[in-house]
C-alpha cells in the first residue's frame, strides 16, 4: 500500500485541510471522528468551525497528558478552545481519556471499548518531530492498544508551549491499533523544521523507530503538507 501526498501552498493548507474535511463531513454527518490538538491542527480547526457543522458527529480526543484538569495544555482544554468553542452547535458527543481517574489502565479499556463500538470514520493525526502519533512514541509496535504511555523529553517539554505550569509526567493515547482500523486517516504537517520526519514517514522503514511509517500499511491513509514540510515537492 502506498500513502497518499497532497501538498498545499502555506498560505492555503488550513483552508485546503478545511474545505476536504467539510466534504466529507457532508457525505457522512455522523461520523466518528478522532481528532488530535496542538499547533498543527489549530488553523484547521479554525476554518473548519466556519464552513461545516458537528452537530450529528461523535468526537474521540486522541490523547491527553497527566495534568491537573483545568490545565491549558490538557488535550480536552486545546481541542475545546481551538474548535468545541467555534461551533454553532456541539457535535452529538465528545469523548476524551481521564487521567485522573482511579484505575488509569481501566480508563484506557474504558475508552477503547467505546471506540470500539462503532470504530472510527476519520483519524486526523499530526506528526511528531519525533514521528509520533498521538502519544504512540518510538518504539512502539504497530499493535499497542490504547493505553497509558511514558512521554519522550520532547513531548513532554512540547506542554509548556500551551501554557501549562507543570510538565506531564505520563499520557494516555489511543493506540496505534485503533489508528491502523480506523476508515480513513490524514496526517497534517506543516513547517520546514517537519520536513526530515516526513521524508522518513514516507520512504524510510516501516518500523517502531518511527510509528508513522505504520500509516504506509493503512488502506486509505493520506498526508495533508504545506511546501515548507514537503520540501522539494510540487504542490497538489
Amino acid at each position: 500500500m502506498t500513502i497518499q501526498l497532497e501538498v498545499f501552498d502555506d498560505a492555503r493548507w488550513a483552508d485546503r485541510v478545511a474545505q476536504r474535511w467539510a466534504l466529507a463531513m457532508q457525505r457522512n454527518r455522523a461520523a466518528r471522528l478522532c481528532l488530535p490538538t496542538g499547533e498543527t491542527p489549530r488553523p484547521v480547526y479554525t476554518v473548519a468551525s466556519s464552513v461545516m457543522d458537528l452537530d450529528a458527529a461523535t468526537v474521540f480526543i486522541l490523547d491527553e497528558f497527566d495534568l491537573p484538569p483545568g490545565n491549558p495544555a490538557r488535550c480536552d482544554e486545546m481541542i475545546r478552545r481551538d474548535l468545541l468553542d467555534l461551533l454553532t452547535h456541539q457535535p452529538l458527543a465528545v469523548h476524551g481519556l481521564d487521567p485522573s481517574a482511579q484505575d488509569p489502565d481501566a480508563e484506557c479499556r474504558r475508552f477503547a471499548s467505546l471506540v470500539a463500538d462503532g470504530g472510527l470514520d476519520l483519524t486526523l493525526l499530526g506528526l511528531g518531530g519525533n514521528g509520533h502519533l498521538g502519544l504512540n512514541e518510538p518504539g512502539t509496535p504497530a499493535d499497542a492498544p490504547t493505553r497509558v504511555t511514558r512521554l519522550a523529553p520532547s513531548t513532554i517539554r512540547a506542554a509548556s508551549r500551551y501554557g501549562s505550569d507543570a510538565e506531564p509526567n505520563w499520557g494516555m493515547t489511543l493506540g496505534m491499533r485503533e489508528i491502523l482500523e480506523s476508515g480513513e486517516v490524514w496526517l497534517l504537517v506543516t513547517g520546514s523544521h517537519k520536513a526530515d520526519i516526513l521524508e522518513r514517514t514516507l520512504n524510510g522503514p516501516i518500523g517502531p523507530d518511527v510509528p508513522a511509517t505504520y500509516l504506509r500499511e493503512h488502506p486509505n491513509a493520506t498526508v495533508f503538507a504545506d511546501r515548507s514540510a514537503a520540501a522539494d515537492r510540487p504542490e497538489t
